[in-house]
């Protein structure tokens, strides 16, 4: 069974850090592009950061260039996102999600596995 199981969030001060953690299992995660999308509250799921199958390609959205980094480790098939320098505005429901392409993709309907979220409460 495909699935995706985020880990991380939690609560932060503005200025803080957390580091979000997503382990695939039952896909070869190796072939995938995998994403990291954010929930606000009465908003629309919103890309946060994308990575190519192999590291060589990132996208990150520009409300988070010079704060967050998305890795990944195909030997433990997990990607994380390194969140620094948070903002309330960052605050919302952080998901994990799979692809099977060996191009990088940025649109959340392009993605077909889903975690089940993280939530990230950052205070002011």
């Amino acid at each position: 069974q495909e699935q995706l199981v985020e880990s991380g969030g939690g609560l932060a001060q503005a200025g803080g850090s957390l580091r979000l953690s997503c382990v695939a299992s039952g896909r070869t995660f190796s072939s995938s592009c995998m994403g990291w999308f954010r929930q606000g509250l009465g908003k629309e799921r919103d890309t946060v950061a994308v990575i190519s199958w192999n590291g060589d390609n990132i996208y990150y959205d520009d409300s988070v260039k010079g704060r967050f980094t998305i890795s990944r480790d195909n030997s433990q098939n997990t990607v994380y996102l390194q969140m620094n320098s948070l903002k309330p505005e960052d605050t919302g429901v952080y998901y994990c999600a799979a692809v099977r392409t060996r191009n990088i993709r940025v649109a959340s309907t392009s993605y077909d596995l889903w975690g089940q979220g993280t939530h990230v409460t950052v205070s002011s």
